[in-house]
């Protein structure tokens, strides 16, 4: 089973879990890292997540794979917070978004840059309108363009 297809797997089978208990999964992750293989859960909640929910959910989650045994190969389970640099992943993240710092990623250039940041004025499900910090606004990113997408953190 290739990684991608572990990864929506396993959010099939926690999803309905994490939103019975008022969470959302926000990404999972399976990747190899020196020599190891990790399932990388990111969840979340109105107001934030703190450890002991991380914990919580862990151990129903590791009970949930140990029942059904998704995964052939060893590896280390770890559930946590997406950060303050949250990953911009569909349309409900992009429209939380706006009006705070995001930084974007195009596969090509556009206006001869590749990497925007700045406030996200508005979005749809074609463009985004950044106001890209010291610069004027950039009224389209085409959506399609878009390799990666995050919350910032301006200093």
């Amino acid at each position: 089973m290739r990684n991608t297809d572990i990864q929506v797997v396993i959010a099939d089978m926690i999803e309905p879990f994490l939103e019975q208990e008022g969470f959302e999964l926000v990404e999972v992750e399976y990747v190899a890292e020196g020599g190891n293989r990790y399932l990388r859960i990111y969840v979340d909640k109105e107001g934030g997540i703190d450890i002991d929910e991380c914990g919580r959910i862990s151990e129903h989650v590791s009970k949930q794979l140990d029942e059904s045994d998704p995964i052939p190969d060893a590896y280390i389970l770890e559930v946590s917070s997406p950060g303050a640099e949250r990953p911009l992943r569909n349309e409900r993240d992009y429209e939380r978004a706006v009006g705070k710092d995001v930084h974007i990623l195009t596969q090509i250039p556009i206006e001869g840059k590749r990497e925007f940041e700045g406030v996200l004025l508005s979005c749809n499900e074609s463009h985004l309108q950044v106001k890209v910090v010291k610069k004027e606004t950039i009224n389209a990113i085409p959506r399609e363009l878009i390799t990666q997408a995050r919350l910032a953190i301006r200093l």
